[in-house]
């Protein structure tokens, strides 16, 4: 079997020391195949980290996707996918059928178009991606090796100080003070009785339809222990010039919609709009890096 692989995902290869996997990939996807009873179909656009294509379950005919994932120098990061999708068990995220582990290698229930392709307004995202987030967050059994709250923030507060000074202070000095001191509330605010299971990274792009159009289901989680409120954040972040408008409704309405607390809400989204969009400013995703950026000196202090 002959796996057209995407530009990107074959740059990522060989960025980080994995051309063997480019080599190989091919004969992981039709022995995994074959030993979940698949049939293989096409490749799918769109993954930056993994080969995906389509497949079907030759005994029950139902429709899924196959995720070969590309080696890190720390493992597959596929297995804190996959520890995140076992938990989750269909709720909120895709539901896994199979995984390996060793070989970062999984399959997933194939799901439709992305919020991204739909043209629903604003509001109505935000409904349907809090409704999918809130499905999936859940107390997690002892031992399990995710990333707390309180990390995640102080990864984040370095990341800003670090890349802020490295791309030349490309926004405003009162910009980022508001993210560390957002990071720094949020990081002493982290409690292992109130945080659960989230998603990580809840936006438009991994939010997908059900092939029936019953409903939605969020793809691609990172997987963290940390407050709900964490995932709301991410929300609030995208959409940077809509939130122009009224930016503190947005994070009311959040919490309306979700029971959880509106400050909390507010301070990772000011978290995550400064680090994403200086990242996307550093990758040349644009224009939402800039806009980010200039939603970020505009909402500095509100709250």
């Amino acid at each position: 079997m002959q796996l057209q692989i995407s530009d990107i995902v074959r740059r990522k290869a060989e960025a980080n020391d994995a051309v063997a996997w480019l080599d190989h990939v091919d004969t992981l996807v039709t022995e995994h195949a074959r030993e979940w009873d698949l049939d293989v179909g096409a490749v799918l656009d769109g993954g930056t980290e993994a080969l995906v294509v389509e497949v079907t379950a030759r005994s029950s005919g139902r429709l899924g996707v196959l995720k070969a994932c590309l080696p890190r120098g720390d493992g597959h990061h596929a297995a804190a996918e996959i520890a995140v999708l076992r938990l989750a068990a269909g709720d909120g995220c895709a539901e896994l059928w199979f995984a390996d582990e060793d070989s970062g290698v999984f399959v997933l229930e194939r799901l439709g178009p992305s919020l991204d392709q739909m043209a629903m307004p604003v509001d109505q995202r935000h409904q349907v991606m809090t409704a999918a987030a809130a499905a999936m967050w859940r107390p997690l059994p002892h031992g399990q090796p995710f990333m707390t709250g309180a990390a995640k923030g102080r990864w984040l507060a370095d990341f800003i100080g670090d890349i802020w000074e490295r791309l030349g202070r490309p926004c405003s000095e009162a910009a980022v003070v508001s993210a560390l001191e957002c990071a720094e509330r949020r990081i002493a605010a982290h409690d292992d009785e109130r945080a659960v299971l989230v998603h990580g990274d809840v936006h438009q792009w991994n939010t997908l339809s059900t092939l029936d159009g019953s409903g939605f289901k969020l793809i691609d989680p990172d997987g963290l222990f940390a407050e709900p409120e964490y995932d709301l954040g991410i929300i609030m972040r995208e959409d940077p010039v809509e939130l122009l408008d009224d930016p503190l409704e947005r994070s009311r309405r959040l919490a309306a919609l979700t029971g959880r607390g509106a400050t909390a809400i507010w301070e990772w989204g000011v978290v995550e709009r400064v680090s994403t969009g200086l990242l996307c400013v550093e990758i040349g995703l644009e224009p939402v890096g800039s806009q980010m950026l200039r939603t970020a000196e505009h909402v500095a202090g509100l709250a």
